[in-house]
């Protein structure tokens, strides 16, 4: 069976958005004002959202329009989180690199045992501005992603998937509640039933007029 495929109604649907985000009237005016960021920035720069975001991206991007997209992304972070009442997890993004294609034989020491340790979260830029000059060949750009450490990620995929098992449990437990107690039917269709056939029972009968 291929799971790969987005459904809205598997995904979408279940999904345990914040409680009345699409009234939160903190999160219509963060994402507003991204959103209208964003495409000013566009149309200054004549840029589509594939270089926009490759400049996003990119820790070596000084430009001060580029800057603050990033910090109108960390205030969206922070008002998604607070709409779910979890203020205490930390967003603070860095620059990541999801891959890396470059044969550790190639690069110095203290580059390969970065590589070798699995770890290519950098917080700031400067660090990764670094970081990636002991390891560019200058062929191609590095792969390069702002975003959150793994620790958050795992904390805020964690509980997601916790509200969304207790959002499905109270589901159930209301499907349940509201739905018709069929024992209890039967047992009154059942002491209907005899009833009647006791009145059936008590009834005197007419010789001829047997039914």
């Amino acid at each position: 069976m291929d799971l790969s495929r987005y459904n809205s109604s598997a995904c979408f649907e279940t999904f345990p958005f914040p409680e009345n985000w699409e009234t939160d009237p903190t999160l219509e005016a963060i994402g507003k004002t991204y959103y209208d960021y964003r495409a000013d920035l566009m149309v200054r720069n004549n840029q589509g959202l594939t270089d926009t975001y490759n400049r996003f991206h990119d820790p070596t991007e000084r430009d001060p329009d580029i800057l603050h997209l990033r910090h109108l992304h960390d205030q969206m972070d922070r008002a998604v989180l607070a709409a779910y009442d979890w203020p205490d997890i930390d967003t603070t993004c860095g620059f990541a690199l999801d891959y890396l294609d470059t044969d550790p034989d190639d690069l110095p020491p203290e580059a390969a045992e970065r590589v070798a340790s699995g770890d290519l979260f950098f917080p700031t830029a400067d660090e990764a501005d670094a970081f990636g000059a002991l390891i560019s060949t200058g062929k191609r750009k590095l792969p390069w992603r702002y975003k959150w450490p793994e620790a958050t990620h795992d904390e805020v995929l964690a509980r997601l998937l916790d509200l969304n098992q207790q959002r499905h449990l109270e589901e159930v437990r209301g499907h349940k509640a509201a739905k018709p107690d069929s024992k209890g039917k039967n047992q009154k269709a059942k002491g209907k039933g005899a009833k009647q056939a006791k009145l059936e029972s008590e009834t005197p009968t007419i010789p001829g007029m047997e039914v």
